[in-house]
This record gives structure tokens, C-alpha cells and sequence, in this order.
């Protein structure tokens, strides 16, 4: 929940107004932050989910200036290489202690997570490439800056979990 607000505010400080996103009838800048944590709070998952699909979608096309006639274009494909990369995310699971594997084990799970970070990088040439056919790469490489640039904000805020590692940061392949 809290990342999700963190995730909200992220793009309220971007600037982004009701009017200009779409997103609902709220007008999310002249709400105070406990009307806002009330409004989501209400919202069923699945709402909650496609409400930060839109403000996500909106920043980034505001962000990088999209002409209005690739948008759409554009939108679908952003959509499509994040929906690609989480899936590649899902074939590894960080939830393990790596003390408690054998070598072998321990040699399958770091070799795993090449692969799986392998196929990250392989997915995001691949959409990069797809993007500069809507977009100049001048402005995919900005969004994949952009990206980096929200992920290290949504770490820092993020509590880490785990069992004895708390103090560790918790690393993607």
C-alpha cells in the first residue's frame, strides 16, 4: 500500500492533473493526501492497479513529450515490454536463503539469475528497438533513464524483507 501511494505522489509532483491525465473524475492535485489515501483505499485491486497503470502511462507520456498521434502507438507498446519484463521477473524467485543451498543448488540459482537478467536486457533491446520506430531514441533512452530514475526512488522508501538480512538490500537479477 505504501508503495503505492509513494508511487502516486511520485507522479503528482510530475505535475499531472486530472485534466490532463483522464484518470477519473478526482481532481487528484486539489485533493489533500488524506483524501487521496481515502479515494485509493476505496478502490478495489484491480482499480487500484489500473489507476497507477494510467498516472504511470501518463507521466511517462508527458515526461517525454509524446506527439499526440503516437501516443496510442506508443502507450501499447510501453505496456507491452513492462507487461514482457514482468513475466521474465516471475521465472526468478529471490525468496531464499542462499546459505542453506548446496554448492550445486547455489551455482543453479546464480546461473538462473543470469539467464533471467539476460532475458531483461534482451527484452528491453527489443522494445527499444519497436520504440524508435514510434518514438526518436533520443526519447527511449530517456524513459529507460526515467525508469531507473523511479525505481532507485520506489528502493529507497521500500522496507527491506527477510529474515536475518535486513540490512542488505534486496538486489533484482
Amino acid at each position: 500500500m505504501k508503495k503505492i501511494l509513494f508511487t502516486l505522489f511520485i507522479m503528482y509532483g510530475f505535475g499531472l492533473n486530472a485534466q490532463n491525465a483522464q484518470i477519473t473524475d478526482y481532481d487528484w492535485k486539489k485533493m489533500d493526501p488524506k483524501q487521496r489515501k481515502e479515494v485509493i483505499n476505496n478502490l478495489s485491486p484491480e482499480e487500484r492497479k489500473e489507476l497507477l497503470k494510467k498516472f504511470r502511462n501518463n507521466m511517462v507520456l508527458e515526461n517525454l513529450e509524446i506527439d499526440a498521434s503516437d501516443k496510442t502507438e506508443f502507450t501499447q507498446l510501453y505496456n507491452e515490454y513492462l507487461e514482457n519484463q514482468k513475466q521474465i521477473k516471475g521465472q526468478f524467485n529471490p525468496n531464499f536463503n542462499p546459505e542453506t543451498l548446496s554448492d550445486d543448488e547455489a551455482k543453479a540459482k546464480l546461473q538462473q539469475s543470469f539467464d533471467v537478467g539476460q532475458k531483461l536486457l534482451d527484452n528491453r533491446k527489443k522494445y527499444a528497438d519497436k520504440m524508435q520506430q514510434v518514438i526518436p531514441c533520443q526519447k527511449v533512452l530517456k524513459l529507460f533513464q526515467t525508469e531507473g530514475m523511479m525505481r532507485d526512488k520506489m528502493n529507497e522508501r521500500k522496507p527491506h524483507s527477510g529474515h536475518d538480512n535486513t540490512a542488505r538490500p534486496k538486489q533484482n537479477p
